[in-house]
């Protein structure tokens, strides 16, 4: 999780009202890499700017229904959390789950990329929470391993996952450029394994964001860095594809946008778009041809990616028609919406304009098939969508944040949507697609508390 496109950050951050209340115990295993009680529902975890001068991160433990009402707040003010809650640490502003102890609960990688050390400013610092039955409690400073320096940002991105296929969760971690793996086991002790340094040291390559998950169909995670070029004759935004094993491997590399550098607030996903067993990259550049914005595939193979596809609302059956300001690509997100077995993607259009001024917003839902994603049979919600609450409004930013989620559990992923002027959305899941019937307002907190 990154922090939000900051043309909507503020007014998003206002619109946020969560309620505190005390966690409660279950002793179930946990089933999911965000089920930080163990009780076997997935939990979310967003960042609460507003609880302290330094950020935080705010808990709601999920429920057989979805969101339940119980939550917990935590900042490096709560016990056993390293460091001091200081103004603009940004403690919550990344986040990724893995039960990196391997006790039956999920934990929490988080960062505060904002924090000073040592009279370093905003240096940056990364700690694991580590979770209970009673949710999330105490937590472990992860060791940077990059230069210590002002502006480090350690933790700018983070990604957890099996990269060398030991069976231990592992945690890749960006820190002034460059990417480390930090190898399980990792537990309150500290980090016991390795740590690799992935850099390219020939080029001018520089470490932006991060995406986890399995192209080419074997037991260990592969690593996506998706960073910016930045040379004389050589300027844009690459995505380097790292081999997953006992020796991480330097793989091919995509360019996503030449000429300027454009790596995401939303760095991407790795899904089976076309289900055959490996997983696909998709990665939005919200700022290409003049923030008209646009989605890259790269399609995994047994031997890691393969062929690569564009998606802009130039696509054939997409919604819509490239425009300067849409911001095409803004956020991402994929699951399996009709339950064919092929996972589909939803992407944020945020600064469309509707009716007369732009980020007014909007969102595509692209379906996957046997030849990936495409624009047949995709669909297009806006406020001026029959069936969707609320008035097309300026500075609505509808699509800011898109997420895809079976919450309900009926084997259909639902789509979240949020908005700023008329709240946001879900719009349920069926067979034959999205649908506006039972459409029902969401705590925007909510959908931002839903990792991927």
């Amino acid at each position: 999780m990154r922090i939000r496109p900051a043309a909507c950050a503020a007014l998003l951050v206002a619109a946020l009202v969560p309620v505190f209340t005390a966690p409660a115990a279950s002793a179930a295993a946990a089933k999911y890499a965000d089920d930080f009680n163990g009780d076997g529902y997935r939990d979310y975890a967003t960042y609460s700017p507003g609880h302290s001068p330094g950020g935080g991160v705010l808990i709601t433990f999920g429920t057989a229904t979805g969101p339940g009402t119980r939550t917990q707040v935590i900042d490096q003010s709560s016990p056993g959390v390293p460091g001091a809650d200081e103004d603009g640490d940004l403690f919550g502003g990344v986040m990724a789950p893995a039960d990196f102890n391997a006790d039956g609960y999920a934990d929490l990688a988080v960062t505060a990329y904002g924090e000073d050390i040592d009279g370093r400013t905003e240096q940056g610092s990364v700690t694991v929470l580590w979770g209970s039955a009673g949710g999330l409690t105490g937590g472990t400073a992860i060791p940077n391993m990059g230069a210590k320096q002002s502006d480090g940002h350690f933790g700018r991105d983070l990604a957890a996952g099996d990269f060398n296929g030991d069976g231990k969760k592992d945690l890749a971690a960006i820190s002034a450029g460059k990417t480390y793996v930090y190898r399980g086991s990792i537990t309150p002790s500290g980090v016991a394994g390795s740590v690799s340094t992935l850099d390219k040291s020939s080029s001018s390559f520089a470490s932006r964001s991060l995406v986890a998950g399995n192209m080419n169909g074997d037991s260990k995670t592969d690593l996506v860095i998706v960073g910016l070029v930045d040379a004389p004759d050589d300027f844009g935004t690459d995505a380097w594809f790292i081999k997953g094993g006992s020796t991480l491997t330097s793989g091919k590399t995509l360019r996503l946008v030449t000429n300027y550098g454009d790596a995401g607030e939303e760095a991407g996903v790795i899904a089976d778009f076309n289900k055959d067993g490996y997983g696909d990259l998709a990665v939005g550049t919200m700022m290409y041809g003049g923030d008209q914005g646009r989605v890259s595939l790269w399609y995994g193979s047994s031997t890691g990616p393969a062929t690569s596809a564009r998606i802009t609302q130039a696509t054939s059956g997409v919604a819509g028609t490239p425009e300067a300001g849409d911001m095409f690509g803004s956020s991402i997100s994929a699951a399996d919406v009709n339950g064919d077995g092929y996972k589909d993607l939803a992407i944020g259009a945020f600064g469309e304009k509707i009716d007369k001024q732009t980020t007014e917003g909007g969102v595509h839902v692209l379906r996957g098939s046997a030849n990936g994603i495409t624009g047949t049979g995709s669909q297009w919600f806006a406020r001026n969508t029959p069936g969707v609450p609320g008035s097309v409004a300026w500075n609505d930013c509808f699509g800011s944040t898109v997420r895809l989620r079976d919450t309900d559990r009926d084997g259909h992923a639902d789509l979240y949507v949020t908005g700023i002027v008329d709240g946001s959305l879900r719009l349920p899941g069926t067979a034959s697609g999205i649908t506006t019937t039972g459409v029902s307002s969401v705590n925007t907190e909510l959908i931002e508390g839903m990792l991927q």
